[in-house]
Order: structure tokens, then sequence, then C-alpha cells
């Protein structure tokens, strides 16, 4: 083992944690190396939030780990950091990971002026074409179509006899075919 006089005051932390699980001894550990273990990941290009999550890590590698600390082979400040480092290169893999085709999301169907101007015509199409329509038949069927309620809750909301729903609703959709066929919506 080193002398006495070459043992730092963490690598005597360490020895505390290794040996008694000196919870004391971790937490002053903790304090020296967690903020300088954090500005290592940052200015390595982790974001904040992401460096203190694997500053978390090592600090409870080192706890977990502290049997395996030997202060022949290294100082305790190079074997902390060499856990922040093979953790940080993990992270840094897990990020670059290709994610399976399954996963990715789809992109986002590129919209032209023209389709959305000729959606915009037909919509409007639809709304005169709806407008024709009696009262009574297209709030039926909007509440059908638009509101996809069903005959029967249909029934609930107005208290209409069903066939005078499912009336309303064919004669009405069938004045919709025939406007919207007129206005060149067919």
């Amino acid at each position: 083992m080193t002398r006495d006089a070459e043992i730092t005051e963490q690598t005597r932390w360490m020895l505390a944690v290794r040996d008694q699980r000196d919870r004391a001894a971790f937490a002053r550990l903790f304090d020296h190396f967690a903020p300088r273990l954090k500005g290592v990941a940052i200015r390595s290009g982790m974001a904040p939030a992401q460096a203190e999550d694997v500053v978390q890590e090592v600090m409870l590698t080192v706890w977990r780990k502290a049997q395996l600390f030997d202060p022949e082979r290294a100082q305790v400040s190079a074997w902390i950091y060499q856990i922040s480092r093979n953790r940080q290169i993990d992270v840094i893999r897990k990020e670059r990971r290709p994610v399976p085709e399954e996963l990715k999301q789809p992109d986002a169907p590129q919209e032209d002026a023209a389709q959305m101007v000729a959606l915009d015509q037909e919509v409007q199409k639809l709304r005169a074409a709806l407008s024709s329509l009696k009262p009574a038949q297209r709030d039926i069927v909007e509440k059908a179509y638009l509101g996809e309620l069903s005959h029967s809750e249909i029934h609930a909301q107005t208290g209409l006899p069903l066939g005078t729903i499912k009336s309303r609703i064919r004669l009405g959709m069938e004045k919709l075919r025939q406007d919207l066929k007129a206005r060149g919506l067919s």
C-alpha cells in the first residue's frame, strides 16, 4: 500500500467508503467530485440536465463498486474520472444508435399550396350544400356525420323516433349528393 504521506484526503474518503461503507466519507467524495464531473461532462458537449444524470450514475457506481478501488493501481480521482468517461461514452453511443424502422416517426406529408386551396374550395362547397338542406335534415345529418353520433344517440338527444331520424339522414344525404354533383364534387 502507498505510504500515508502520499495518500490524499480524497483517497482517505474513498478507503473509508470501501472498507467501512462510511456514508459521511461518501458525502464528502460526492461534494468534491460531483461539480467537477458535471463541468467535464458539460464541456464535452452534454446538456446540463444530462450531465447531472451522468454524475448521479457515476457516483452511484462509485458507491456500489467501492470494493474495486485499489490505491496502488490508481488515484481515486483517476478511478472516478474513468468511470465517468465510460458512462459518457455509453450515453453518446445510445443517442447515436439508429432507431429501428418501425419506431421512426413518419415524415409529415408536405401539402403544397394548390392542394390546400383545392381542399378549402371543397370545404366551402360542402358547407354551401349543407346550408341548402332543410334545418331539420341538416341538424340530423350533422349530428350523424360530423358529430359521429349513432341513431340511438341522436334519438336520446332529440327525442325523435328512430324511423324519422333514418328518413331525414337518407333524404338529406341524397340531397347532398345531388347538390355536390351539381357543384362538381362527386
